[in-house]
C-alpha cells in the first residue's frame, strides 16, 4: 500500500468544531522539548536520534515494541535534583518508577539515594551494589522475610505504616541486636489534585497512620517506647503527578505540628522530615512542570517557615523523585501496523505493543503525546487514537492525537515520557513478551533489561 492510498481520518478542521480536541502543532514535524528527553532531535533526513543513534538503527537492531532510555538525561536529572537539595537534604530516587541493576550504579556513580517498595527491588538494589545505609524501605505490609532482609542488610531506614509494623520491625530488629532506624508514615488528609488511585494522603486509603484521632500521635508513642527502633522522623506522600506545590504546604504545616507535639510530650525533635514525591512531568505539551532548584526552594520555605512558626529546629528534609527523574528520559518504539479511519470521528493506528507496555492510559486515563519518528512528512494533520494489539477494548496507548494523514503501515511512531512506571508495570497479558529496556548514550546502545522470549513464558509454565 502506497502512503497515501489507505482512506484518511478526519483532519484537524473538522473535528475542531467539536470543541473536545486541541489544534494540533503548526508543523508535526517539530518535536516539543517538553517531552522529550535532552539528545532527542531529528537529523537531516527527518528521522528522529536520540544519543546520536536514530530510531531506524534502533529498531533494526534491538526490534519494536522497545523502551530507549537516555542515559545522559537520567544522569543529568540525577545530577540536578541533587544540586538543587544541597548536602543538608537527602534525594532518594522511587525505585517503584523503573528500577534495574543498571540504573541503581547510575544512581550509586550520581550520589543519590534510593527507595524501594518490595523485597524484588531491595534484591536488585543490594545485588547492583547500592550501599545499604543509602536505601530506605517503604510498602503498606512488608513481609518478615523482607524486614528480615533490610535489617540484616544493614538498610537505612524503614518507613513504617501500621501499628503491626512498629512491633514487628522492632522485634526483629532487638533479634538481630540492632536499633533499626525508622520514620513513620503519616496521613495528612491533603488530597492533591491527581488521579483518585494515585492520590496518597487522604483517610480513606491503605498508606500510612493517618493524623486524623490522634493515631499518628500514638504510634510516635509506641515507636519511641521499644529498644529496637531508633525513631528518625516522620514522612508524608500526598499523590503523583502533581504540578501545585500548595498542597505540600498543608502537608508540611501539618506535619511540623506533629513534630511541635512531639517535641512538647517527649522533649524530643526529631531530626528529620520526608515530603515524598509525586512532582509531575510533562507528558503533553499542555503540562507544566517545574524545575528541581524551584521545587527544592519551594519546599525549603515551606518547611523553615512552619518551623520558625513552631519554634522547632528546621529538620534534614529528605525527597523522593521517580517519575521526575526516570519518566521524561525514555520513550517507547512501536511500528504501525493496521489504520482504520471511523469516516467522522477519528483514526485507529494500531501499533505492536499495548496495555501490555503501558496500563497507565488504561488504568488511570492518563495523557499522552505521540510522532512519526522514522521520516517527516507534509501532509495535513489527522485525529488518531493509537492502540495496541491486545484482545482489550481498553487497550488504548495514546487517546487522541495529532499524525500525519499519510501515516503507513511499516512507519515508526514514538510515545515520549515512558520513563516511568511503563515497563515498571507491564504484562504479559495475552502472553505478550515484555519489551527490552535499551540505555542509549554517546553513540552507542545497550540492553539493560532484556526482551522477553516466549522460552521465558514456557520456562514458567510447569504444565
Amino acid at each position: 500500500m502506497s502512503r497515501s492510498a489507505h482512506p484518511a481520518g478526519p483532519r484537524h478542521a473538522d473535528v475542531l468544531t467539536e470543541g473536545h480536541y486541541s489544534a494540533p502543532a503548526a508543523d508535526l514535524n517539530v518535536l516539543d522539548e517538553k517531552v522529550w528527553s535532552r539528545t532527542v532531535t531529528r537529523d537531516a533526513d527527518g528521522a528522529l536520534t536520540v544519543g546520536g543513534i536514530t530510531v531506524a538503527r534502533l529498531a533494526e537492531e534491538f526490534g519494536t515494541p522497545a523502551y530507549f532510555l537516555d542515559e545522559s538525561d537520567f544522569r543529568a536529572r540525577c545530577r540536578a535534583w541533587s544540586e538543587a537539595f544541597g548536602p543538608d537534604a537527602d534525594v532518594f530516587y522511587a525505585g517503584k518508577a523503573f528500577l534495574s541493576r543498571a540504573v541503581v550504579r547510575w544512581l550509586k556513580e550520581e550520589g543519590l539515594n534510593l527507595d524501594v517498595c518490595s523485597g524484588g527491588e531491595l534484591t536488585t538494589a543490594l545485588d547492583a551494589g547500592m550501599p545499604a545505609e543509602r536505601i530506605a524501605f517503604h510498602g503498606n505490609n512488608k513481609t518478615v522475610a523482607e524486614i528480615e532482609r533490610a535489617v540484616e542488610a544493614g538498610i537505612g531506614r524503614i518507613v513504617l505504616d501500621s501499628f503491626q509494623e512498629i512491633v514487628r520491625v522492632a522485634h526483629i530488629a532487638q533479634r538481630h541486636g540492632v536499633r533499626q532506624r525508622v520514620q513513620i508514615r503519616v496521613t495528612v488528609g491533603v488530597e492533591a489534585h491527581t488521579h483518585e488511585f494515585i492520590a496518597t494522603a487522604h483517610e480513606d486509603q491503605k498508606f500510612g497512620i493517618a493524623l486524623a484521632d490522634g493515631q499518628a500521635a500514638e504510634a510516635v508513642r509506641r515507636a519511641l517506647s521499644l529498644d529496637g527502633l531508633d525513631l528518625i522522623g516522620v514522612h508524608s506522600h500526598i499523590g503523583s503527578q502533581i504540578f501545585d506545590m500548595a498542597g505540600f504546604e498543608v502537608s508540611a504545616r501539618r506535619v511540623v505540628q506533629l513534630l511541635a507535639e512531639i517535641r512538647d510530650e517527649h522533649g524530643v525533635e526529631l531530626p528529620e522530615i520526608d515530603l515524598g514525591g509525586g512532582l509531575g512531568i510533562a507528558y503533553t505539551s499542555e503540562d507544566d512542570p517545574r524545575e528541581p532548584h524551584e521545587i527544592a526552594k519551594a519546599l525549603s520555605d515551606i518547611v523553615t517557615r512552619e518551623c520558625e512558626s513552631a519554634k522547632l529546629r528546621t529538620p534534614r528534609i529528605s525527597v523522593e523523585p521517580g517519575r521526575a527523574i526516570v519518566g521524561p528520559t525514555a520513550f517507547t518504539l512501536y511500528e504501525v501496523g493496521t489504520i482504520k479511519p471511523l469516516e467522522g470521528l477519528r483514526t485507529y493506528v494500531s501499533v505492536d505493543g499495548g496495555m501490555s507496555d503501558n496500563i497507565r492510559t488504561a488504568l488511570y486515563d492518563a495523557e499522552y503525546s505521540v510522532a512519526l519518528v522514522s521520516r517527516t512528512s507534509d501532509a495535513e494533520p489527522m485525529l488518531v487514537r493509537v492502540v495496541g494489539k491486545h484482545c482489550e477494548s481498553g487497550d488504548i496507548v495514546v487517546k487522541d492525537a495529532f499524525l500525519p494523514a499519510d501515516l503507513a503501515p511499516g512507519d515508526l511512531i514514538a510515545v515520549p515520557a515512558t520513563g516511568a512506571y511503563c515497563r515498571a508495570m507491564a504484562s504479559n497479558y495475552n502472553h505478550a513478551l515484555r519489551p527490552p529496556v535499551v540505555a542509549v548514550r554517546d553513540g552507542e546502545a545497550r540492553v539493560i533489561v532484556r526482551r522477553e522470549t516466549e522460552e521465558d513464558l514456557l520456562r514458567l509454565d510447569v504444565g
